[in-house]
């Protein structure tokens, strides 16, 4: 038998073994098997008992074990590997995930909702749901019996994003920019708008005389889909059947009768308000003798909004502040503890908000691996047990937090990367790359062997073969194993250089060296 065909045959019975070991509600049905996660960029983190749901920019991942396989869905008729995924859902064994792309248009990226990808069978059989649009150019919605609300129709995908989603007993809510808030009661087949305040109103409900439009231009009086903030939405929590919360450019929303009525919560229309009333993410946690209501609250128009952390144990009619500065993307908790994904890193809550703790570097000291995070930004979080799992756009990673183990102690991180194997070869990436955005990392096998180490030395020079910078010096790497090193764009005197082309020389022990070449373009 040719070794191709061997390797083929292999990776059939890899794939069978792997999925025989899955328990039965993980059986991969269009996935795919996989040693490593999908791709490095990661936007959220969904977590429904041993299984760790992961959106990320070409397709959407999970694992049950521990992150020791993955199942990637990408590239196949149900997920298209150009789509990223913008929001998950997940219920018992109903699962619902947005997706989303960008185009450009007239030299500009226009953000562009895709569709949504939903299953009754824990991610078994998918069924995709063109992204919900209107026809035709002005609506008449009913609410209650005596009102008649005029909307413009959302009829195209552009900017037309699905940020969030809640799937009840009864329903499926998603969350849009454009799309507004909508609500599927038949798994998807068909939506309707829902009404919510405007923006000069602090609550509506069925007994009220209304005579408003949604997206309705103060200045000129007519439809236009930059008015009308509150119908602008980020994020959706649903307690049930009858409790929706909504977070939109306006504010909170509470519905307590399934989004009939409605409250909304500004930081102007209230002595203890929220922070901001851009509100990107909500998320309840659930104690047994209370509830909070935890929000990621951006500063919207208001010169006295700030970006920060707001929550609430009285069900909105009070909220406190906390982490203000920092932009929040995502909540966790476990029990008591709260866990928060920000630009500045992922905090630790012990006592409700009172006190943090900064995790610090996510660095794996694993000799087989000596992956870490270069940037700060925490996009999403998720926890399981004692494991407190996070994504960013380096990849995924987790830490223990327990009686035997601090919180940020240490991590183990997942990052995608093509094999140089045993090869004399060496790549770096992103490549180009902008010093100002991500870091550049090299990429190399310190060759055959178990068990051994060899010494490593990488510089890189300029086009002109000039010295630019030592990156690392007889560094100890063991053999057998392939590594990143991190390059900041910077020189030996930490100053950024120029745009141009650089070259790159990777020493492992006695052997040739590696040549490869950078591309730095701010």
């Amino acid at each position: 038998m040719k070794r191709s065909a061997c390797i083929l045959v292999l990776f059939y019975l890899f794939l069978q073994s792997a999925d025989a070991q899955l328990p039965k509600a993980y059986k991969i049905g269009a996935g795919r098997v996989s040693s490593s996660i999908l791709t490095n960029s990661v936007s959220d983190i969904t977590v429904q008992n041993d299984t760790i749901w992961c959106g990320m920019d070409k397709g959407l991942s999970f694992t049950a074990d521990g992150g020791k396989t993955w199942i990637n869905y990408s590239g196949n008729d149900t997920f298209d590997n150009t789509k990223g995924i913008s929001a998950i859902a997940v219920k018992d064994d109903e699962i619902c995930v947005a997706s989303c792309y960008t185009q450009k248009i007239d030299d500009e990226d226009i953000a562009t909702g895709y569709g949504l990808h939903y299953s009754s069978d824990h991610g078994v059989t998918w069924t995709f749901i063109p992204q919900p649009v209107d026809s035709g150019f002005i609506d008449t919605l009913s609410y209650g019996s005596r009102n008649k609300i005029r909307a413009l129709a959302i009829t195209v995908e552009e900017q037309n994003i699905t940020y969030d989603i809640a799937i009840t007993n009864q329903a499926i809510w998603t969350a849009s920019w454009a799309g507004m808030l909508r609500k599927s009661t038949d798994k998807g087949r068909s939506w309707h708008r829902v009404i919510l305040p405007p923006d000069n109103l602090d609550y509506i409900d069925t007994s009220m005389s209304l005579n408003y439009a949604f997206n309705l231009t103060p200045t000129s009086g007519k439809l236009d889909s930059l008015g009308n903030d509150n119908h602008k939405l980020f994020s959706v929590y649903a307690n049930g059947d009858n409790t929706i919360w909504v977070g939109t450019a306006g504010g909170i929303n509470k519905s307590t009768d399934g989004g009939t009525s409605w409250r909304k919560f500004s930081h102007q229309n209230q002595n203890l308000p929220i922070s901001g009333n851009f509100v990107v993410a909500l998320k309840e946690q659930v104690l047994p003798s209370r509830r909070i209501m935890w929000a990621a609250t951006i500063n919207a128009n208001d010169p006295d909004e700030v970006k920060g952390v707001s929550f609430s144990s009285d069900g909105g009619e009070t909220w406190k502040t906390t982490l203000l500065g920092k932009w929040a993307y995502n909540f966790a908790f476990k029990d008591s503890l709260v866990y928060i994904g920000t630009d500045d890193g992922l905090y630790r809550s012990s006592d409700f908000g009172e006190s943090w703790i900064r995790s610090g570097s996510i660095y794996d000291p694993d000799p087989e691996v000596l992956h870490r995070f270069t940037s700060d930004e925490i996009y999403c979080v998720g926890v399981r047990g004692d494991t407190i799992w996070c994504g960013c756009s380096e990849g995924i990673a987790y830490t223990i937090d327990s009686q035997y183990q601090s919180f940020g102690s240490r991590w183990k991180i997942f990052r995608r990367y093509e094999s140089v194997g045993n090869e004399n070869r060496t790549y770096a990436y992103p490549n180009p790359f902008a010093p100002d955005d991500e870091p550049v990392r090299i990429h190399y096998s310190t060759g055959a062997g178990q068990g051994n180490s060899k010494d490593v030395t990488i510089r890189i020079f300029d086009y002109a073969m000039h010295p630019v910078r030592t990156l690392i010096q007889k560094a100890s790497r063991l053999s057998g194993n392939e590594y990143d090193e991190i390059w900041d764009g910077r020189n030996d005197n930490r100053s950024l250089v120029a745009n141009g082309v650089y070259f790159y020389r990777v020493e492992i022990g006695g052997n040739s060296p590696l040549w490869g070449k950078i591309l730095v373009l701010k």
